[in-house]
């Protein structure tokens, strides 16, 4: 009887050791939130603008924090998702340059807005996949892009304009058809060239 004893003891010890073993040598999965994605590369305001939108206080830090959204874990995106509305918020709510104030432009301020809205909300879920939160970080990536797109657009169109040597009067520009950049750009510039001409004549 003893001998049964010691038998299903030493059986039973070394199941046990087993699957101790078997424990230490499986590999603990990292949870897919806590893994770092490589996202959409977000489109930058070009360096020679950078004097461009200096004025605009609110869009510098929208614009360096967003950028920490490139390569993030879904948690990481999650838990600094609100400071990014509030950030996008503020830019949405502030006074811009007179150049950027035309509706094209709000239009993509506000889809930039709705995406951070749309990340924000993420954080109540509380059974939200890794997969749907990177999907709205790539949405929200490329809706920031959008923004820096048209500023670089923008600008680009304004240095054009101020770079052009033609008087309008000479060319047969119809007037009513430009753009508001292109004709304020062009009134300043008659406007600069009446005062030398009255220096002169002074």
């Amino acid at each position: 009887m003893k001998q049964i004893i010691y038998l299903l003891l030493s059986v039973f010890l070394f199941s046990c050791g087993n699957g101790k073993k078997e424990n230490i040598d499986t590999p603990v999965e990292k949870p897919k939130l806590s893994i770092a994605k490589q996202h959409n590369s977000l489109v930058k305001v070009k360096p020679e603008f950078e004097k461009e939108i200096e004025s605009w206080k609110d869009l510098r830090p929208a614009l360096g924090f967003i950028e920490k959204f490139e390569h993030v874990s879904p948690n990481e995106a999650l838990s600094n998702a609100l400071e990014l509305r509030n950030l996008v918020l503020s830019l949405k709510d502030s006074i811009k340059p007179q150049v950027f104030d035309i509706p094209s432009f709000d239009a993509r301020i506000n889809v930039l807005y709705n995406e951070t809205l749309r990340l924000a909300d993420l954080t109540l879920i509380p059974a939200i996949t890794a997969k749907d939160v990177n999907l709205q970080v790539d949405k929200t990536l490329d809706a920031f892009s959008s923004v820096n797109s048209k500023i670089n657009t923008i600008l680009s169109k304004k240095q054009f304009v101020e770079e052009i040597d033609v008087d309008i009067d000479f060319i047969g520009i119809d007037s009513t058809k430009m753009d508001s950049v292109s004709i304020k750009s062009i009134n300043l510039r008659k406007k600069k060239e009446l005062l030398k001409v009255d220096k002169k004549n002074k």
